[in-house]
């Protein structure tokens, strides 16, 4: 039976993936060990790993995750409020109020919460 999804995704430099998600978005460290080349974030019920990936071109990266919420509003506010938006909350065709963000490395977090 499958039980969880962890998200892996590219980052260039550690520090600034761990400050951008944990000052930014208020993700918290995952574990007590520091892994080289790796980090692990979670916030609430999610968790979100990265792989060191320093050739990374931002321009060239695919990574992508999508992240339902039962608190859309809150979580936007404080996106806007740290200067991270990609674009304005928005009310979906398919049923979702959602908004994106990219991080450092352009992977891209899509935020949903179901509005019907």
């Amino acid at each position: 039976m499958l039980t969880d999804i962890n998200p892996k995704l590219p980052m260039r430099d550690k520090a600034v993936t761990r400050d951008f998600y944990i000052n930014k978005l208020g993700f918290r460290n995952l574990g007590s060990v520091d892994y080289d080349g790796y980090l692990m974030v979670e916030k609430d019920n999610i968790q979100i790993h990265f792989f060191e990936f320093k050739e990374l071109d931002p321009k060239e990266n695919y990574g992508q995750v999508y992240i339902r919420t039962d608190d859309i509003e809150s979580f936007y506010q404080l996106a806007k409020l740290q200067n991270v938006i990609s674009n304005e909350l928005e009310h979906k065709p398919w049923m979702q109020r959602e908004f994106s963000i990219l991080d450092p490395d352009s992977n891209l977090l899509t935020f949903g919460q179901s509005f019907f």
